[in-house]
């Protein structure tokens, strides 16, 4: 076992796909020389060569449709968007190509690319440099839109995201990238995309979250286990295909659901699992599911004070565990 960061794990599972596979490579803006505004390629030109570890322009739609063609002649391109805000130049060529590639030509071509998107606030970034954005990509059937939380989650899910033929978002939390650590097995291990995973037991209510969310989600959770009451913190890892077994079965045993994300509540994430628990065991629920999520405000404030009321966090949470409970 070896302790290890969320972002080191990042950078592990490049490193063994790359050795494992010549036709992967990276590009983005300052990936190589640089090793990323991050870190996350730390090395790895030198390793592997500035054909492969390609430093791009300052052009999102030219690192979208420039590894969009490489994949559809055989290569599997894993492109870096430095931070989600600015992923909005490249949605046509995500959008309208990579999404709709195997659908329209009937299965016959793919474009196995893994976007890593740089995301999330809570880190002082302010409106331009805070944003998820998930809702967009997951309303995109044809894509697949992945969200770890974990060390043990980011590189499992990346490295089979690169081994995907689908067109996958993999979204990485700027919080999360060094205060979130690990021991991880030293052999290779991946974690299947469309799987949930409880992250914790409960059985008076469910929490349904992922990325940074989740671990205030646990948070909260601890807070309410000394009130007694025990929640369960379901982690849903992939947004699209979301595991909807795992979301049932909990919430089937608990009998009441709080959805947790950061970005902004309405057309979010929340709304439609919500409306699918609605849907499938309306009759399992002792209270109505509730939403915890960022504020339909046009962006994420950049004042620590302001940016702190914008964000879910665990006594937010917790007060929505306690309201269920009173049902």
């Amino acid at each position: 076992m070896k302790q290890t960061t969320y972002i080191q794990a990042i950078t592990d599972a490049l490193d063994e796909e790359m050795a494992r596979d010549e036709s992967v490579f990276l590009i983005g803006q300052d990936i190589g020389l640089y090793g990323g505004v991050f870190k996350a390629t730390k090395g790895l030109q030198d390793k592997y060569g500035k054909m492969r570890v390609i430093d791009s322009p300052i052009s999102e739609v030219y690192i979208a449709g420039g590894s969009i063609g490489a994949s559809l002649v055989g290569m599997r391109a894993v492109p870096e968007i430095q931070f989600a805000d600015f992923i909005t130049p490249a949605m046509d060529q995500i959008i309208q190509q990579a999404q709709k590639v195997r659908y329209r030509t009937g299965g016959e071509w793919w474009a196995p690319v893994t976007f890593r998107v740089c995301c999330g606030g809570d880190v002082g970034g302010g409106i331009y440099h805070s944003q998820i954005n998930e809702a967009w990509f997951v309303n995109s059937p044809g894509l697949v839109v992945v969200m770890p939380s974990t060390a043990y989650d980011a590189k499992g899910l990346l490295k089979s995201a690169i081994r995907s033929n689908d067109p996958v978002i993999y979204f990485e939390h700027k919080r999360l990238y060094r205060s979130v650590k690990e021991e991880l097995p030293e052999e290779e291990f991946l974690v299947p995309i469309g799987k949930a995973d409880i992250k914790r037991e409960g059985k008076d209510a469910t929490i349904i979250s992922y990325g940074y969310m989740l671990h205030q989600s646990l948070k909260a959770a601890n807070t309410l286990s000394e009130e007694g009451v025990e929640v369960e913190v379901l982690d849903l890892r992939t947004l699209l295909p979301y595991d909807k077994e795992a979301v049932l079965e909990s919430v089937k045993k608990t009998s009441r659901a709080v959805i947790v994300h950061e970005s902004n509540k309405t057309g979010g994430v929340g709304a439609e699992i919500s409306a699918f628990i609605s849907e499938k065991i309306f009759e399992y629920l002792d209270a109505p599911i509730t939403r915890v999520c960022g504020l339909d405000v046009p962006g994420v404030p950049f004042a620590p004070p302001m940016e702190h009321y914008y964000l879910p966090n665990p006594d937010r949470i917790v007060d929505a565990v306690r309201e269920l409970m009173s049902y």
